[in-house]
């Protein structure tokens, strides 16, 4: 995989995933959130951090996906 393809997956994904935990954390306070049933205990930064990678890495797959089907048939079947 080439470099630019590296840009086209995280670039996009990046930028998603900032919105996507901007939205996320105005409707949730990471004090009410639960983690198989018992109250999280990080620090409110920690959250963030960890939920902004999480979703980072959502939107990422969701990139890479994108570029294997734009794979033309020729590269496919070769």
């Amino acid at each position: 995989m080439t470099a630019q393809r590296f840009i086209w997956i995280l670039w996009p994904s990046f930028i998603v995933a900032g919105l996507a935990e901007g939205v996320f954390f105005t409707v949730f306070d990471p004090r009410d959130l639960l983690f198989f049933g018992d109250p999280i205990t990080w620090s409110r930064e920690a959250v963030y951090s960890v939920g902004f990678f999480v979703f980072w890495a959502i939107c990422a797959a969701s990139s890479a996906a994108t570029c294997f089907q734009q794979r033309s048939p020729e590269t496919v079947n070769r």
